[in-house]
């Protein structure tokens, strides 16, 4: 538009320019401006069938009633499916081919990174499309397993599936996790978008990445993370990221 403000910093559209190395980091307001609920901490969405979220969204649920777990991610499955890619997450693909190395690291499970044509996103919670074995670990696409067998079983060893997600009571994956802190190690810049990072260990990524790089929020808001970064941007992912 005639007469808009650049985004953003003379100093970070120069980092922009230069940049070698970016990591990006999202939370839950990327996806919040495609219609995705946080289904935690209020409304409709803080019980299932009287249970509050961080019961039936625990790893204890999944040994007591596996078929309510799943009945539960079923439903959250069926609003996902209404919800598309933003442009905060159109943007980020297309920065995949503007920087040498883009590492796109998330909290988000819905998997909209990945529909929005972004490649070798590390999902530091998992993925509500995935399933895993509460044996061998094998992985499937929930959608292409029989919905009408709950919990379904594993198509290598046969027992029972669960969803591919971190609950409340487990640890993130470690293997993600580690390539992802290895990343924010070497990066020059670093967005941390949508989220305040106050959840450990994923706030301790930002934290690495400013010991080397500049490190910018993009948020409406501030955030406890605001003070550790060099340069905060308030406003909508889906605004903010196309423009810079």
């Amino acid at each position: 538009m005639p007469g808009q403000q650049p985004v953003g910093s003379e100093e970070l559209r120069e980092r922009i320019r230069k940049a070698r190395r970016v990591f990006v980091l999202t939370g839950a307001g990327v996806s919040a401006e495609s219609g995705v609920p946080t289904f935690r901490g209020g409304g409709r969405t803080a019980v299932w069938k009287g249970l509050p979220f961080e019961v039936i969204s625990s790893a204890g649920m999944v040994e007591r009633d596996l078929p309510a777990v799943w009945e539960w991610f079923d439903y959250r499955r069926g609003v996902l499916e209404k919800c598309r890619p933003n442009p905060a997450h159109t943007a980020l693909t297309a920065w995949q081919e503007r920087f040498e190395s883009l590492t796109l690291v998330t909290q988000n499970i819905d998997g909209l990174h990945a529909a929005a044509g972004s490649r070798g996103v590390l999902e530091l919670h998992g993925n509500i499309w995935r399933a895993r074995c509460t044996r061998c670990g094998a992985r499937a696409d929930v959608r292409e397993l029989n919905d009408r067998e709950r919990p379904p079983g594993c198509h290598e060893c046969g027992d029972p599936m669960r969803p591919d997600v971190v609950l409340f009571g487990e640890m993130l994956p470690a293997d993600v996790y580690r390539e992802a802190a290895a990343a924010a190690s070497v990066c020059d810049l670093c967005f941390v978008v949508g989220t305040s990072a106050v959840v450990y260990p994923a706030a301790e990524l930002p934290v690495i990445a400013s010991r080397r790089a500049y490190v910018v929020e993009i948020n409406p808001e501030p955030t406890p993370l605001s003070e550790l970064c060099h340069e905060v941007i308030h406003g909508r992912a889906g605004e903010v990221i196309p423009a810079l």
